[in-house]
């Protein structure tokens, strides 16, 4: 090998500025040593970088650089070129001081995880998105006039007239896994065109990091297909379902332990803060969150056993056990992890222990 030869891709990643957060990427091509220890390349390895942030809207011109600081590093199995010498490396965006930036909504949930640390959450999301065919700017597979058939073999459904795109999502799921991402499951969603997979599970940080990086592998994978993602909570106005992004949560003694008394803490401590949750969940989300289509109205918390029409729904095995997890269904698809999962954190965390009661 050419020992000039630069042999290493890093394709950095970080956050914009924008209300509803974008995903930016930019590309080192290094020269580093094929073979480590552990058999690949660490974050250690990985040098700080920067970019213009006048160009997205962090940072104005005058004075335009920000510092991007590596934070989690995954093998790049979206890259079909360069192959196993290639990696995604996700940054948190600093100020030039060393400071975090104010998008940086990465580093409030650090501190958040450190103050909650011993409550050991678990996090699953389930990201809901439209595949959008690019030559009409249509979800894929409607027709080029009108609309297709009314929602109800849409759902988890088999055959070309109902379903568009399986094997981009089949890929996308396969490329997450292999580069250990834990994608657990798919299925074709409500509106055709319409997809969702679940993360997890996985800690506070870890599920974020995650979703982020899942996202940009769908985005790099939609480009070799003409097609792109849309993560708008209403992409299709009328009688068509939005796309949200729900979580579901645990605590270690919601898992452990449980009991209805904490349980009942805990949903009322969401309902209490439910408004403040809204402002977290994404942009757009009042469009989604009507009271149809699956959805509790945006201004009213609810909860309800295996209600997938209430803010909160309670499994059948938490119903069941009064222990185990609860689903949040307000977040829209286009939240920003970082923010939504810092809410969850500190309004479940500051549940007081209450003695449980059957």
């Amino acid at each position: 090998m050419n020992k000039n030869m630069n042999n290493c891709k890093l394709e950095y990643l970080w956050l914009d500025g924008y209300k509803t957060p974008n995903v930016r990427s930019k590309t080192k091509y290094c020269k580093v040593n094929p073979y480590y220890d552990d058999g690949r390349l660490t974050l250690k390895d990985v040098p700080e970088w920067g970019f213009d942030g006048s160009s997205t809207k962090q940072a104005v011109g005058s004075d335009s650089d920000c510092v991007l600081k590596p934070v989690s590093i995954y093998n790049n199995t979206v890259d079909s070129i360069i192959g196993n010498n290639s990696y995604i490396i996700l940054c948190e965006v600093m100020n030039s001081d060393g400071t975090p930036h104010k998008s940086n909504t990465r580093a409030k949930l650090r501190k958040l995880e450190k103050e909650f640390n011993n409550q050991n959450f678990l996090f699953g999301i389930e990201q809901e998105y439209t595949v959008i065919d690019n030559a009409n700017n249509k979800p894929y597979g409607w027709p080029e006039n009108g609309y297709p058939s009314p929602q109800g073999r849409y759902y988890c459904g088999v055959g070309g007239d109902v379903v568009a795109m399986r094997d981009l999502i089949h890929e996308h799921a396969m490329a997450c896994n292999t580069a250990g991402i834990p994608l657990c499951g798919t299925n074709a969603e409500v509106m055709l065109g319409q997809w969702e997979y679940q993360i997890g599970t996985a800690g506070i940080l870890e599920i974020c990091d995650y979703l982020w990086v899942a996202r940009y592998m769908l985005e790099v994978l939609a480009e070799t297909k003409n097609v792109s993602i849309s993560l708008d909570p209403k992409p299709v106005t009328g009688d068509w379902n939005g796309s949200g992004a729900h979580i579901n949560f645990s605590t270690e003694r919601l898992r452990e332990e449980g009991g209805k008394g904490y349980i009942t803490g805990i949903i009322k401590n969401l309902m209490d803060k439910h408004e403040e949750h809204i402002e977290e969940y994404g942009i757009g989300n009042e469009d989604r969150l009507t009271g149809e289509h699956e959805t509790q109205h945006i201004d009213v918390f609810s909860s309800g056993d295996s209600d997938r029409g209430a803010s909160i729904r309670i499994p059948p095995i938490t119903s069941k056990t009064l222990k185990g997890y609860l689903e949040d269904r307000r977040p829209s698809a286009n939240m920003d992890p970082y923010r939504a999962v810092a809410k969850l954190v500190k309004t479940v965390g500051s549940v007081s222990k209450v003695v449980n009661s059957l």
